[in-house]
């Protein structure tokens, strides 16, 4: 028997990672609002009464701090400037062409500065897509109740969701946290764990479940069709979804995901996501279509959301606060230089490996491909002047470590940033 293709086969590794964000969303003091078992043990954790760890100052803010710095204006990208580009592509060093990057500096909102080298770089950008999962979800939300925000805040807050085969499966571990008990037990999401829709979403955004993620697209796609009837029974679930044509259920996956970036003034052909973040769930339900997303797309979306205009003001607040991290920082989000900054984040990553001499596969490290993708909004005050930019970051830099490359490139930028303002660290 010839034993070299299976030889081929075993050296062979394909590593795939899609999007891992394994960090904590949603201000501490979230939990009497929203309902969010997580935030509680967050809160509980930071002050030593309970498992979970401790928060970096840039954590410490409040809901009502955590809000919209453009709410209300009418700010669109501004022409690209180029000495602040010629600065950013230096960061990236003799690799830059791997890179698609976008910055964003807000702080002196008379004189706004855009920096992007490849802005129009297309990759899929692995669970950054899942704010657009969270951006169809708010549509829904906001056709069903236009003008009654106390009812969405009910929807989001009451509905128990029981995951179903849809969330089948995740290598990603959601935190569970038992209030009364004050007990927290991390693990992957199983069949028949509940939570309610708001919990999901922070499970989808802080942790980058992807079990989480599918069962937000589930609702999503069921809330944009029975509307003012959602929430239905797990009995109305298991009937619709089995029982709707294939064509059907992949037209509403459209009308739930791809319609809203339209509507909200995003080009589709530069920005979408075109599956379930499962295997179950892509089986249950065809997208259409592949997901990718530009850095100057990303950055748009950044910017509208500042601005209150993604869906509208109460969606793109809640979104925002959703993004905010209130416990471990990765990737990007790691550099030191950012621990007193407030930063409101999600990365993703897709990584691949096959056989080369003298090459060991590790994660982040993909020989073939090895896609990281990071989305920030940072925002810190350093001696009276309040630092505030965005960044978006897409790379495909072979054999290195991707995630490293990014915490490196978060300092870098704010170092950056804050010389050009004349402000030291404290």
């Amino acid at each position: 028997m010839n034993k070299t293709p299976r030889l081929v086969l075993i050296l062979m590794v394909f590593a795939l990672s899609v999007a891992t964000s394994l960090v904590m969303a949603y201000p501490l003091d979230g939990y009497e609002e929203t309902g969010i078992r997580r935030v509680e043990g967050a809160r509980l954790a930071n002050q030593g009464l309970a498992k979970g760890g401790t928060q970096p100052p840039g954590a410490m803010l409040a809901t009502e701090q955590v809000d919209l710095r453009l709410a209300g204006k009418d700010l669109s990208l501004p022409p690209t400037d180029s000495a602040f580009t010629a600065q950013i592509k230096a960061l990236l060093g003799k690799d830059a062409d791997r890179y698609g990057i976008a910055v964003l500096d807000l702080t002196d909102l008379d004189n706004p500065r855009y920096a992007e080298y490849r802005g129009d770089h297309k990759q899929n950008v692995g669970s950054v897509g899942k704010v657009l999962v969270a951006l169809g979800l708010f549509q829904a939300l906001a056709d069903a109740w236009p003008d009654d925000l106390e009812q969405r805040k009910a929807v989001l807050r009451d509905t128990v969701m029981t995951a179903d085969n849809f969330s089948v499966s995740d290598h990603h571990t959601v935190r569970l946290f038992n209030v009364e008990k004050r007990e927290l037990v991390r693990r992957r999401l199983a069949i028949g764990d509940q939570g309610s829709l708001w919990e999901y979403l922070d499970w989808m955004l802080s942790v980058s479940s992807n079990s989480a993620a599918a069962m937000v697209m589930r609702d999503a796609m069921l809330l944009r069709h029975f509307g003012k009837e959602y929430p239905v029974s797990e009995e109305q679930i298991k009937i619709f979804f089995s029982s709707t044509p294939r064509s059907e259920l992949t037209e509403l996956f459209q009308q739930t995901f791809w319609a809203p970036v339209t509507l909200n003034g995003l080009p589709l052909d530069q920005i979408r996501q075109g599956s379930f973040f499962t295997r179950q769930g892509k089986a249950n339900v065809a997208g259409g279509g592949n997901s990718y997303a530009t850095a100057r797309t990303l950055m748009e979306f950044l910017l509208k959301m500042e601005e209150g205009v993604l869906v509208d003001e109460w969606s793109s607040r809640q979104l925002k606060r959703l993004l905010y991290m209130t416990e471990r920082r990765i990737r990007y989000a790691s550099s030191p230089a950012l621990k007193n900054a407030a930063v409101y984040f999600k990365s993703g990553s897709l990584y691949k490996c096959g056989p080369e001499e003298g090459f060991e596969c590790t994660p982040y490290h993909g020989n073939i491909m090895n896609f990281m993708n990071s989305a920030a909004i940072i925002e810190e005050e350093v001696d009276g002047t309040n630092l505030q930019y965005m960044v978006i970051v897409i790379s495909n830099v072979l054999r290195q470590n991707s995630a490293v490359q990014h915490q490196t490139l978060g300092t870098r930028i704010h170092q950056l940033i804050k010389k050009e303002h004349a402000v030291v660290s404290p």
